[in-house]
């Protein structure tokens, strides 16, 4: 079940959430949290959906048929975040996994000190996983704190874990690297260390599809550290064959494979492609 906003472009988002768990074998329900007015350069503006109806989705869902998988992307209102935290707290048996969207790809902030106090405070103490990029772990471990100094990564993947979530996947895409360095932390200290090439361009959707990805891959049974690996690597893959269809950011293309698959030679005496 994936709680998020509907992104026109089908970049990232909602329809991000559902290509990716479709293309890996799931079966998405949704629950729309806010609409937003979009395209591939930026997020122009948000209409968060009344909290009592993103409950009502959810309820109505949850009472008809099982969820393996909770997944929640962006969040319009602190009114919002409170109605999921509490319908998730009544699943406490569902992993619960949080991609803590705080801006667009160019920069357009999305949240308020509000819903950042919120996250903290009634969201992230539930979460299995957590899948902040390095700015946005960050800005989330240094709200409503009096210290100066800026965290380290390690520093914030502590403090998530501190306040209750079981596992931080923190993305190195906005550190000046070579290589893109993910590190999934959980309270004993690192668990896993990856690194992948660094793409050219920018892309739309990228956490969004790297969450769901994650959703995916433990609705299928495997365990965290091997379903971080597996997510990774749809993620890249579905990145590194990502097209451009308007004037901003690449989109992601979450069924490569299919279109790897159709694009091959037929077998000899077969006729058709696999």
């Amino acid at each position: 079940m994936v709680f998020s906003a509907s992104d026109p472009t089908g970049g990232a988002g909602l329809q991000a959430d559902i290509l990716t768990l479709s293309s890996m074998g799931c079966h998405p329900v949704s629950v729309v949290t806010a609409i937003t007015v979009q395209d591939t350069l930026g997020v122009e503006d948000v209409l968060p959906i009344e909290a009592e109806w993103i409950a009502d989705q959810a309820r109505c869902v949850l009472e008809d048929m099982p969820v393996a998988v909770f997944k929640v992307g962006l969040i319009g209102s602190v009114e919002a975040i409170a109605a999921i935290a509490e319908v998730v707290a009544d699943y406490p048996d569902i992993p619960l996994i949080f991609d803590p969207v705080l801006a667009s790809g160019r920069g357009d902030d999305l949240v308020n000190d509000d819903i950042l106090s919120a996250m903290l405070e009634m969201l992230i103490p539930q979460c299995t996983l957590i899948t902040p990029n390095s700015v946005e772990a960050m800005r989330l471990a240094m709200h409503g704190r009096e210290e100066e100094e800026t965290p380290s990564l390690v520093q914030c993947a502590e403090y998530f874990i501190e306040l209750g979530c079981e596992y931080v996947l923190i993305t190195g895409t906005h550190e000046n690297t070579p290589k893109v360095e993910n590190v999934l932390y959980d309270e004993n200290g690192v668990v896993r260390s990856d690194s992948w090439e660094r793409l050219p361009g920018s892309y739309h959707g990228s956490g969004c599809t790297l969450a769901s990805a994650l959703a995916a891959t433990i609705a299928h049974g495997l365990d965290f550290a091997e379903a971080v690996k597996e997510a990774q690597e749809f993620t890249w893959q579905a990145l590194s064959a990502g097209f451009r269809p308007g004037m901003g950011q690449f989109i992601p293309d979450r069924l490569f494979w299919a279109r790897e698959a159709a694009e091959q030679p037929a077998e000899a005496g077969t006729g058709d492609a696999d």
